[in-house]
């Protein structure tokens, strides 16, 4: 999907704050230092980490991107499917039981290998050890640093969110509060239509089809969305310049 500019028509339009703010990587960049120890044969060796370096960020967004635009048809199905079968079983199961039987039908399923494969070891009288022994020695450690790093984002995130909740709710401007209450009206209604778990389970679907059709009708939906981006604008822009005080300050 090709990602479209800050001052075209897209999906990338802010609906309460018109300035940009700087876009960083989730997990941060990562530095020139692998490279170095991978030149320096007396580096010291490093265990492996999954969530290491940005590297595995990228590669994960990659993968993301890939599932929810049906790359692989077969990969896409089984996660689409799955996720879905596991919040409708939440709807009509608690989320203790929900996480039971997962937990069951995950261990009928280790524990029945293991023993067809013991079994088969004893029959053949070959020693090929423990199936799982790969999956057994990865390395799955986060280190104090990575901990510290994540920590770090999800406070800049909060400090972030609860700030912009204190601009919307003491009104430092006054059309973004009226912005932000007219979505909480809506809101309203939606949750009176639906709960939290339907909603969830049309995200999910909405996740799984809307970046298809995009990337299929891009340009239809680009010149749609600029059309009621420009008349919203329009809209906001008499309002401040009628209400007292609505103005922005240069």
């Amino acid at each position: 999907m090709s990602a479209n500019s800050s001052e075209g028509p897209g999906l990338d339009g802010k609906w309460f704050k018109e300035e940009e703010e700087e876009k960083n990587g989730m997990f941060g960049s990562a530095g020139p230092c692998f490279d170095e120890m991978r030149d320096d044969p007396h580096a010291p060796k490093q265990q492996f980490h999954p969530f290491e370096a940005s590297g595995v960020a990228m590669e994960t967004a990659s993968t993301v991107v890939d599932l929810l635009h049906w790359r692989d048809v077969k990969q896409s199905g089984l996660v689409f499917g799955s996720v879905l079968l596991l919040l409708f079983s939440l709807t009509q199961f608690s989320v203790v039981s929900v996480i039971a039987y997962l937990a069951l039908a995950v261990l009928s399923a280790t524990i029945s290998y293991r023993v067809y494969k013991s079994v088969l070891q004893a029959v053949q009288k070959t020693d090929e050890g423990h199936p799982f022994k790969a999956y057994l020695e990865v390395e799955i450690a986060l280190s104090a640093d990575q901990i510290s790093k994540y920590v770090e984002k999800t406070q800049l995130y909060i400090n972030s969110t609860m700030k912009e909740l204190r601009r919307l709710f003491l009104v430092q401007d006054l059309v973004d509060s009226i912005k932000f209450a007219v979505l909480m009206w809506l809101l309203t209604y939606v949750g009176a239509l639906f709960n939290g778990l339907t909603l969830l389970i049309l995200a999910v679907v909405s996740m799984f089809t809307v970046p298809l059709v995009y990337e299929k009708y891009q340009t239809q939906i680009d010149q749609y969305l600029g059309l009621v981006r420009t008349q919203v604008n329009s809209i906001m822009g008499k309002i401040r310049e009628k209400v007292p005080g609505a103005k922005k300050k240069e």
